[in-house]
């Protein structure tokens, strides 16, 4: 029997109005998300990629709950979220949670770690404060936190003891599913390697599900099983990460990996694709493929059609939106 996904996003959009006219009105939308679906299997992390104001982070705002949809459905255990009542929500909202990527503006300044922690499994019933300081020990013991850490403020410790409190935060509902939002990229190297590691040490202690939003690949395969790569509110190629870094068929996800530094000597006279121009217009999107202003092989097809995300292989799990690359995949075969 099939098992079903424990997340499926399907066909979700976002369009923020915008503004204008001597009476303000309604002078056209941001398609920040348009038409994105995958799924996303218990215990497995998906990574999602992009450029910045790709619209990867309003996915996740979405997902958690955040901000409401503009259309599609968002399905956790087969139920779709937006269409529950109140009270049927509020049995799954802490199943899902956020890691956001400044630690410092998502700490309340004004308290204790330690009621940072504790109030929302008090305000939630996951706790009561006979056993509150206990779990609130446990939390930071599983970040790598000493326990006199709850005593202090959020602007004592470094950006990175300030991110694992943001994670103690999220796990202190007990969820199934987290959303990281880029939440190493404001981090020294150095402190991203411990904070990588520390995700992937509790996915296997909490059996946790991670939907991982970074713009750095080398950070995002770290810790990914697939891949998932976006261009300006839609998603152009998805596959297993090893296979996206090996094999990337979409040629915007071929520019991110040529983009992608290189500590080899011996590899500094490759050559690969170079963007050129700017990301275009979320307001006034182009009418074929997004991409294809800057793409080196757009035909006069991909400039009118915009086409969807079809396996590169017949039977693949390896989807591009590019039947360039889905031709060409065909003849090298």
């Amino acid at each position: 029997m099939e098992q079903t996904p424990l997340l499926q996003v399907e066909h979700l959009k976002k369009y923020y109005p915008v503004k204008g006219g001597l009476v303000t009105h309604t002078v056209g939308y941001v398609h920040a998300v348009d038409d994105v679906s995958f799924t996303l299997n218990e215990g497995e992390t998906l990574g999602l990629v992009g450029e910045s104001g790709c619209g990867k982070s309003t996915v996740g705002r979405q997902i958690v709950g955040l901000e409401t949809p503009t259309g599609g459905r968002v399905l956790y255990n087969g139920r779709d979220l937006h269409a529950l009542s109140a009270k049927e929500l509020a049995g799954v909202r802490t199943q899902l949670q956020m890691v956001f990527q400044d630690s410092f503006s998502s700490l309340n300044p004004r308290k204790h770690i330690s009621e940072i922690l504790s109030a929302p499994m008090l305000y939630h019933g996951l706790a009561d404060k006979g056993n509150v300081d206990q779990k609130v020990d446990r939390l930071l013991e599983l970040v790598g936190l000493p326990k006199n850490a709850k005593n202090r403020y959020p602007h004592e410790f470094s950006g990175g003891q300030r991110q694992r409190i943001g994670i103690a935060r999220a796990l202190s509902l007990e969820p199934r599913l987290i959303v990281c939002d880029e939440p190493v990229s404001a981090l020294d190297v150095s402190i991203q390697a411990q904070i990588l590691n520390l995700f992937c040490d509790l996915q296997q202690e909490l059996r946790l599900t991670y939907l991982f939003i970074g713009h750095g690949l080398a950070a995002v395969n770290y810790v990914s099983d697939r891949i998932a790569v976006m261009y300006l509110g839609q998603l152009v190629e998805i596959a297993d990460a090893a296979e996206l870094f090996a094999h990337p068929a979409h040629p915007y996800t071929q520019a991110l990996c040529d983009a992608a530094p290189v500590p080899d000597p011996d590899d500094r006279g490759r050559k690969g694709i170079l963007l050129k121009g700017e990301i275009g217009s979320a307001i006034d999107p182009p009418a074929g493929c997004r991409f294809a202003p800057r793409c080196p092989f757009a035909t006069d097809a991909c400039r009118t059609a915009q086409p969807p995300l079809v396996p590169v292989a017949p039977g693949s799990t390896h989807l591009a939106a590019c039947p360039v690359a889905v031709q060409q995949q065909k003849e090298g075969a």
